[in-house]
């Protein structure tokens, strides 16, 4: 245990964040997500659900401010801007720590390349269908 870290980001995951260099990206994704096939590197964490771990993430990780674009979110099907109850509770919990960055809709396909791309996946355990988020890391200004 550590003073003022969350205790859902076991010694791996706080590892590779760590390590994980400007511009890289982690996908943090539900229980129903193919993990194992889609990642380049996987972490579990059996039993925890998606937004403790976002906000967990969070709470440590910059994101990037050298791009338009730095944090995504799947979709309900190939429905781009039907926002399903958990889709809320992503942009909520990104609004609290990044307010000025948009979480983006990614279709499909699109989603599950960048996933492929990605550093690093983090499965949860969440439940709900579609619960899967994008972050891409940025830096900490001297």
């Amino acid at each position: 245990m550590l003073k003022g870290i969350d205790p859902i980001l076991s010694p791996e995951l706080l590892a590779t964040l760590r390590a994980m260099g400007h511009g890289d990206e982690i996908a943090i994704v539900d229980g129903n997500y193919p993990g194992v096939e889609h990642a380049r590197r996987l972490i579990r964490l059996d039993g925890v659900a998606l937004i403790p771990t976002l906000d967990a993430v969070l709470s440590v990780m910059p994101i990037d401010d050298f791009v338009e674009e730095a944090i995504f979110r799947s979709t309900f099907r190939q429905e781009r801007d039907t926002l399903e109850p958990v889709h809320r509770e992503i942009i909520a919990c990104c609004a609290r720590h990044e307010p000025a960055r948009a979480v983006v809709p990614l279709v499909g396909a699109d989603f599950y390349d960048r996933v492929r791309a990605a550093h690093t996946l983090v499965q949860t355990s969440e439940p709900r269908l579609y619960a899967n988020v994008i972050l891409r890391k940025g830096v900490i200004y001297p």
